[in-house]
């Protein structure tokens, strides 16, 4: 086995990354060997990465993409030295280019509340409109990721308790809270789908998909990432919003919305899944109208002299 499959299969089968992402690993891998001219990893040096980064800023890639090429070389490397004998790794001591944080865009509690309370159309299937508003409520709800909703069985979630077990990164679970109204919309979808699958039994030549998915489509088969994006999309459009909606900007609003209230980071760290708390402390940086007002009031240095 060459290398970089070696490395590869440790990713899968050891750190348990998603396969989106060891296929991003090769990809990376595979464009070092381009940017050095096909020149064996085993035998490339500072001067080659250096060379291959210039390379990748004059094909105008954002410092970020930049940064994430040279991870991905880096953490091959401490594999190869560490598995493989390789006698020194290139990229130790390599800074990646400088790139500054975006912040995540939010949604308002006003705009989620739009979004989930939206009337939408009346001739669409009633087992639909109760899957996607059960599905968006729990994205709100619990700030979940769009493979880790996907992925959420049957048994996952728990209606007495009001809790669900999500498997997040690295295939690590998780328990997360459940909201009143996202238990309420799961459980009308429960009797949907249901009825749903009760449809199939009737269907000459169809048999009935023993899936155990939580969110089903038509099929009767797991719904699909992609499917919930588009359902997502539509459902901004029939609530009158004019922002583009994703599955993660739920996410955000989550966080956000729950750090404002709580103030608690280490509490929204854990409901989340990050395993770094400096993740997470992205989210008090973005509401500033929310702080501005917080100081104002607070501070007794802030506030006008009447």
């Amino acid at each position: 086995m060459n290398p970089v499959d070696s490395y590869l299969q440790h990713l899968a089968a050891e750190r348990r990354l998603s396969p989106h992402t060891v296929t991003a690993y090769q990809r990376d891998l595979a464009q070092l060997s381009q940017l050095t001219a096909g020149k064996p990893l085993a035998e490339l040096s500072v001067t080659d990465i250096r060379g291959a980064i210039v390379k990748l800023r004059g094909h105008a890639l954002s410092p970020a993409s930049v940064a994430r090429h040279l991870s991905s070389w880096r953490g091959f490397y401490v594999f190869a030295c560490r598995r493989l004998g390789y006698a020194s790794n290139p990229c130790l001591g390599m800074r990646p280019p400088k790139a500054a944080k975006a912040l995540p865009q939010v949604l308002s509690p006003d705009t989620c509340a739009q979004l989930l309370n939206g009337a939408h159309a009346a001739a669409e299937d009633t087992a639909l409109q109760a899957r996607d508003r059960a599905m968006f409520e729990l994205f709100y709800s619990s700030g979940l990721r769009l493979s880790e909703l996907a992925d959420l069985d049957l048994n996952d979630v728990n209606l007495q308790s009001g809790e669900a077990q999500v498997t997040g990164k690295g295939r690590k679970t998780r328990i997360v809270p459940v909201g009143q109204q996202a238990l309420t919309t799961l459980a009308a979808w429960l009797h949907q789908r249901a009825s749903l699958m009760s449809r199939r039994d009737g269907i000459p030549g169809e048999t009935r998909d023993a899936t155990a998915a939580l969110f089903l489509n038509q099929r009767g088969t797991r719904l699909t990432p992609r499917s919930i994006q588009l359902r997502l999309q539509r459902w901004a459009q029939q609530a009158g919003l004019s922002q583009h909606v994703h599955p993660h900007l739920l996410r955000h609003a989550f966080a956000t919305h729950v750090l404002q209230s709580s103030g608690d980071l280490r509490a929204v760290q854990e409901m989340l899944g990050h395993a770094s708390i400096s993740t997470t402390q992205v989210y008090t940086h973005l509401d500033w109208q929310h702080l501005a007002k917080v100081y104002d009031q607070a501070h007794p240095r802030a506030r006008k002299k009447p």
